[in-house]
């Protein structure tokens, strides 16, 4: 049974390894450069992940199928300029062989209703050019695009 639950430090070793692998997948679609330089989690990843853990500002959710964990993601706050919380889904990763029944939806399932909680006015997601399945995940639970960054690279414009 799918289910979703915040992460303990005992996690730690399976949220390193989807992280790992949310970096691999990532990868392959255009931004995965910046996007691993600027949004990715960077440094040790088990004292990062920890560290995310502890705070009392940050969720942590792992997704499980009969008490294992086969998915994650991290559900950060950000105060707005004009003092409203805007609740941001940085991480989300879910095995292949786990997707498709519920495991990714048990955790954003679980991260909205902590954003709810809140009192967050919204929440934001990311999902890389090229990266469709992501994309309509994403739609499938009520997110629609609210700004698309463009972007010119400059120096090696063939990089």
């Amino acid at each position: 049974m799918e289910a979703a639950r915040s992460a303990t430090l005992d996690d730690v070793p399976a949220i390193v390894e989807l992280a790992t692998r949310l970096r691999e997948q990532v990868a392959a679609f255009r931004g995965s450069d910046l996007w691993a330089a600027r949004e990715a989690k960077s440094g040790d990843l088990t004292h990062v992940y920890s560290e995310l853990i502890a705070d009392p500002h940050v969720d942590v959710v792992v997704g499980t199928i009969d008490d294992v964990v086969f998915g994650f993601g991290v559900g950060e706050r950000e105060r707005l300029a004009d003092g409203r919380l805007l609740g941001v889904i940085s991480d989300l990763y879910v095995e292949p062989d786990a997707r498709d029944i519920g495991v990714g939806e048990a955790v954003v399932s679980e991260l909205l209703e902590r954003f709810r909680r809140d009192g967050c006015a919204g929440v934001d997601a990311w999902a890389l050019p090229g990266d469709r399945n992501t994309k309509n995940f994403f739609e499938t639970h009520g997110f629609v695009s609210r700004l698309i960054v463009a972007h010119k690279r400059l120096g090696d414009e063939e990089a």
